[in-house]
């Protein structure tokens, strides 16, 4: 501020002189002389001005205007920064009101908006509480659907399918003796088996299974349907139904009880393989730490096979021991069993069948006037020892070894089954071809017990041989298979029901299987077989057999093509 004084003062002073200066060039000589009278009037003595003083004040004036200038400069400035001040101010001004106007709209916006958010928020609420209701429902559901997956993880459904052709070279019924004989012509049919099977753990201790299979109802050894009357439909029975008790905490130990699979070492020779026995069976297996043996199993069976309302039930009881032994690290494994089987009662077979017909026998009535055997189902009981027909007490037929006057029937051979099998694995250099190989000694113990009976045919003899397995794609095996059975050695009706017939034969098998996909297996079989004595009372001969003394019964070839699918 002072400074701007001291500016204004010499700005006053410089204005001063200009105008004393200006009144100086303008005063006449009258002027000047009255001017120089006045002056000495007040005896006043007037400095001599000279050149110096007035370029001296001449460039007091100049930095005057100068400063001035500046001064003026510096007024525009802030007349400039006044004027952006205040247009700034009055942006911000109308910015303010804009804002105070958005401000408003955005108050009434947020009014409706916590209108919005607070039905959002009771719909939010609902929807919760739905979802709380919905999630509790999908718990209840996830638990029952959890519960229904634990159960049926805990079954096992497991069956197959078999299509196959058969061809009979030599008859449909047997070798044949003579080409000429209509019997002769070879047969052929195609046949179907169906399976179906459910198996799973009951508890933490038990397991079940409930087995369904095709084929004729009263033939237990077969599950062949063949394709033929006139499209009917195919009977279809329960095969298998049990129950078995393995606790886990004694793992050694299984109980067995209804109609079950085999649960002891057997082959054809005594039990086909489509027939499953029923009845009850203890098995106790021990794993032992030995260089060579690995395992000692026992196994006790008690088997029903029929039940009359007065008089013997007739059943079979007997045991089992088998070991697994291993040589040379794994790659040889034997595993023999021994078993001990003695059927009791087996006369009821003939029972069965009464003058009211039979429960299980096909040809009807076994003893009456003009009737002959029947047939048990499939196999039948005309290949146990039989003698010459006669006559007894009004019975006509063909006679059994015994005939009562009251037309009761027996077998010629009680049946004590005394049988060694030594099964055999050896592994190879090629993992893919193991070498399999089978031997089996059967002895009935018992043949001949009855009284009239011979005491003959009772050893049965079997061996098979393969390469090879069927556990992989494009797996294959080939085997070959030899059995000389007599006559009394097993209950026929029980017996193998592929081969020539079920006692007293002499019998060829050889097979081949080809695994093509993960469940399908191709397979060839073909038996070749004959009446092992054709002179033997009820041997089966083939179609032109001759008068006795027979001679030797041709050959009988039987093959059969399979696709078997199984899942």
């Amino acid at each position: 501020m002072l400074k701007f004084a001291r500016i204004l003062a010499s700005l006053l002073l410089a204005s001063m002189i200009a105008s004393a200066q200006a009144q100086t060039k303008q005063t006449t000589p009258t002027a000047k002389r009255k001017a120089s009278i006045a002056a000495k009037r007040r005896n006043v003595a007037a400095p001599a001005v000279t050149a110096e003083d007035i370029r001296a004040l001449r460039e007091a004036i100049a930095a005057q205007q100068q400063q001035i200038q500046a001064m003026q400069q510096e007024l525009q400035r802030r007349n400039d920064a006044d004027r952006a001040a205040s247009d700034s101010l009055r942006q911000t001004q109308s910015t303010a009101s804009e804002a105070a106007s958005k401000a408003a709209t955005a108050e009434s916006t947020a009014t409706q908006s916590y209108a919005s958010v607070s039905k959002l928020q009771t719909d939010l609420a609902d929807v919760k509480q739905n979802q709380t209701s919905a999630a509790v429902t999908a718990q209840d559901d996830q638990k029952k659907l959890s519960a229904l997956e634990s159960a049926l993880n805990r079954f096992r459904f497991t069956g197959d399918v078999r299509l196959r052709q058969e061809t009979f070279l030599g008859s449909g019924t047997g070798g044949c003796y003579d080409s000429t004989v209509a019997a002769c012509t070879p047969r052929v049919r195609q046949r179907i088996r169906l399976r179906l099977g459910i198996e799973g753990r009951l508890g933490e201790d038990f397991v079940g299974g409930v087995y369904m299979a095709s084929g004729v109802l009263n033939e237990p050894t077969s599950t062949n349907e063949t394709m033929s009357n006139f499209f009917e439909r195919k009977s279809i029975g329960f095969d298998r139904g049990y129950i078995s008790y393995q606790p886990q905490a004694h793992k050694w130990l299984q109980l067995t009880a209804g109609k079950f699979a085999y649960t002891w070492q057997r082959t054809s020779v005594t039990f086909d393989p489509d027939l499953n026995p029923e009845g009850f069976s203890e098995k106790f297996s021990f794993d032992v730490t030995n260089p060579i043996a690995k395992n000692v199993t026992f196994t006790a069976m008690q088997l029903f096979f029929n039940e009359v309302s007065a008089g013997n039930d007739s059943f079979a009881v007997g045991g089992q021991v088998s070991s697994t032994l291993k040589f040379f690290g794994d790659r040889l494994t034997l595993t023999p069993s021994y078993t001990l089987l003695n059927w009791r009662n087996p006369d009821n077979l003939f029972k069965a069948a009464t003058a009211n017909g039979g429960n299980s026998l096909t040809t009807g009535n076994i003893f009456g006037s003009g009737t002959t055997v029947g047939t048990f189902a499939p196999n039948g009981l005309t290949n146990s020892t039989f003698l010459t027909p006669t006559v007894v007490g009004g019975c006509t037929g063909t006679a059994l070894t015994s005939i009562s006057a009251t037309c009761v029937g027996h077998f010629g051979s009680q049946f004590l089954y005394s049988d060694f099998i030594l099964n055999t694995v050896t592994q190879t250099k090629f993992a893919r071809f193991p070498f399999n190989l089978l031997l089996e000694y059967e002895n009935n113990l018992n043949a001949g017990a009855t009284a009239g009976g011979t005491g003959n045919g009772r050893h049965a003899y079997y061996g098979e041989t393969s390469v090879g397995q069927t556990r992989n794609v494009k797996d294959f095996q080939l085997g070959y298979a030899f059995l000389r059975q007599e006559q009394d050695s097993v209950i026929s009706s029980f017996a193998e029901s592929d081969q020539r017939a079920p006692t007293n034969i002499l019998q060829h098998r050889i097979f081949f299987l080809y695994k093509v996909q993960k469940n399908t297996v191709l397979s060839y079989t073909q038996w070749i077989g004959r009446t092992l004595n054709p002179n033997l009372q009820n041997s089966a001969l083939g179609p032109g057999a001759p008068a006795t003394p027979r001679r030797q019964e041709p050959f009988l070839n039987r093959l059969q093509f399979d696709v078997i699918y199984t899942f």
